[in-house]
């Protein structure tokens, strides 16, 4: 058997607090840090180590996790860590943090520290299948020397594709949730119009289930509608953040229901609904 790599996760919000909860549970060491400490204390007994900057939390691990909110907070972070990196080191880049952000993360590790291993592994999949590590990795670059990187991948996820060099994960990321935030914003529009007509959100479902469209993705959200309990998998604000990456992303290629989206969002979001999961954008269409 081989032996487990020691891994860092920074940033403990709700996927990154998932894959290190996983990742004890599974035998790995591993190192956390957050910027609010308090995120990862409930850890403390499963092993966990806490550090105080991401600098000391990379100090001689094999593989680090980057699972923070954005490009600048990630720049930040690992622009601290870069140097103490170990030789060798497999820096997994985990979150949503767009085109941009990302290639520019790529050509600084390629010039200043070429002997780390640059993964881009962004995830498919929210809080609850992050937490019973049924997330997809999708994962891109050298794959030939990602062997570290892929056991950590199977310690918090279901399974991985890998994509290509670098850089294309991320693409395919914004590409993925471009997808979930037309289908959810289409289902609180067919939602708020089944209600309309007098029919129940199982109504819906049970015609969904009928045929070729229930997608379980759509039955979970439905289910949040009916119940009213918005508590978060993915937060709103953080989806509208991807929409935005997504357009800024898309070059000369037309996305009207996008755009359009975006700017609904951004209207729940200033009226006080980011905080919730996305799905809340049907209580928003609904005032």
């Amino acid at each position: 058997m081989s032996q487990q790599p020691v891994v860092a996760v920074l940033g403990l919000g709700a996927m990154g607090h998932a894959f290190a909860a996983n990742l004890l549970k599974k035998g790995f060491t591993v190192r956390g840090w957050n910027r609010t400490r308090a995120r990862g204390e409930d850890l403390l007994d499963a092993g966990i180590t806490l550090a105080d900057s991401a600098a000391q939390a990379v100090e001689g691990a094999d593989v680090v996790i980057a699972m923070l909110a954005d490009g600048d907070i990630t720049q930040q972070a690992l622009n601290d860590a870069r140097s103490n990196l170990k030789q060798g080191a497999t820096l997994c880049q985990m979150g949503t943090i767009g085109v941009e952000a990302t290639d520019q993360l790529i050509a600084e590790f390629k010039s200043v520290r070429p002997d780390v291993v640059f993964i881009d592994a962004p995830v498919s999949g929210t809080k609850a299948p992050a937490e019973n590590a049924q997330i997809l990795v999708m994962a891109s670059g050298d794959q030939s020397k990602a062997q570290a990187a892929e056991q950590v991948f199977a310690a918090i996820g279901k399974g991985t594709q890998w994509l290509g060099a670098a850089g294309a994960s991320s693409r395919m990321k914004l590409v993925v949730n471009s997808w979930l935030i037309g289908l959810m914003q289409s289902l609180a529009e067919s939602t708020r119009l089944a209600e309309e007509f007098g029919f129940s959100t199982d109504d819906l479902w049970k015609v969904l289930d009928g045929g070729p469209l229930a997608a379980p993705y759509a039955k979970m959200k439905l289910g949040m509608i009916a119940s009213g309990d918005f508590t978060p998998q993915m937060h709103l604000v953080w989806a509208l953040k991807d929409a935005k990456l997504a357009l800024d992303a898309a070059g000369d290629s037309k996305l009207p229901a996008l755009e359009n989206i975006v700017d609904v969002w951004q209207q729940a979001v200033d009226a006080g609904y980011g905080e919730q999961d996305l799905a809340a954008v049907y209580q928003y269409l609904k005032r």
